[in-house]
C-alpha cells in the first residue's frame, strides 16, 4: 500500500469532518445513505455509460494501482541491466533464461525472451516499442475515465440535493423539520464536490504520473536490452542509461 495516498485520503476526510465539527455541526449530520447512493452510484453509472467495457474495467484496476501498485526503481533497473550485460559477455546469451523466472514486468520478460531467442536490437526496439506505447495509451484512457468521474460527481451531488429539497417541500405541514431536512438535503452536494476534488481528480492525476514513470522505466529497460543485443560493454550501457536517473 502507498502510505502517502492513504494518508492524503485520511487527511482530506479529517479536514472535512473536523471543519464541520469545529463549526458546531455534528458528525452524524454528514451521514446520508440516500445521498451516498445517488452520488456514488450515479457517478459510477455515468462513467460506465460513457466508457467501453474494457476501458471501464481498466479504470477500476488502475484505482487499485494508485493505492498500492508496483513502483519502479530506476537505479536498481540500471544495475540489473549492467549485471545482465556482464553475464552475457561472460557466459553467453542463454544465461538470461534463468532471469525470466525472476522478472515480474511483462515487457521486460518479453525483452529477455527475445534476447534469448537471438533477436536483433532493432527487432527488440520495434516490437517492445509498439507494446510500450500501446500499454501507455490504454492506461491513459483508463485514467481519463476516473477523471471524468470527478466531473460527474458534483452534478450528481446537485441532483441529490434537489431531490432532497423536493422531499422537504413535500412535508411543509411540519415546519419544525424543515431546517434539518434542508441541511440533510445538501449533504449530497458535499459528497459530490468532496469525492471529485479530494479523491477522484487527484487519483486520476496520480495515475497519470505513475503511467509516465512506468513508461520511462520500461523505455530505459528496452534501451538497455537493445544495447545487450548489440554486445555493448557494461560500462557503456551504464553511461547510456544514466540520463534516466532522477
Amino acid at each position: 500500500m502507498d502510505p502517502m495516498t492513504i494518508l492524503g485520503v485520511l487527511v482530506a476526510l479529517g479536514v472535512v469532518v473536523g471543519g464541520h465539527y469545529l463549526d458546531g455541526g455534528l458528525v452524524h449530520q454528514l451521514v446520508n445513505l440516500p445521498a451516498a447512493l445517488i452520488v456514488f452510484g450515479g457517478t459510477f453509472a455515468a462513467a460506465a455509460v460513457q466508457s467501453p467495457k474494457e476501458e471501464f474495467g481498466r479504470a477500476i484496476r488502475l484505482l487499485g494501482w494508485a493505492f498500492g501498485g508496483q513502483r519502479y526503481d530506476f537505479r536498481e533497473g540500471i544495475n540489473e541491466l549492467v549485471a545482465w550485460c556482464g553475464m552475457v559477455r561472460r557466459d553467453g546469451i542463454l544465461t538470461l533464461e534463468k532471469e525470466l523466472e525472476r522478472t515480474r514486468d511483462p515487457l521486460v520478460m518479453n525483452g529477455l525472451q527475445m534476447l534469448v531467442d537471438g533477436k536483433s536490437s532493432e527487432a527488440i526496439r520495434n516490437s517492445l516499442g509498439t507494446e510500450l506505447v500501446t500499454l501507455e495509451q490504454n492506461d491513459l484512457r483508463g485514467a481519463k475515465v476516473i477523471e471524468s468521474m470527478g466531473g460527474y460527481a458534483p452534478t450528481l451531488g446537485i441532483i441529490g440535493a434537489v431531490l432532497g429539497l423536493i422531499h422537504v417541500m413535500g412535508n411543509l405541514k411540519s415546519p419544525d423539520e424543515l431546517g434539518s431536512g434542508i441541511a440533510l438535503a445538501f449533504v449530497a452536494t458535499v459528497y459530490g464536490v468532496g469525492i471529485a476534488n479530494l479523491l477522484l481528480i487527484p487519483i486520476a492525476n496520480k495515475i497519470k504520473g505513475l503511467i509516465l514513470t512506468r513508461y520511462n522505466y520500461q523505455e530505459m529497460m528496452l534501451e538497455g536490452m537493445a544495447s545487450i543485443a548489440q554486445g555493448q560493454n557494461p560500462h557503456v550501457v551504464r553511461q547510456r542509461l544514466q540520463g534516466y536517473l532522477r
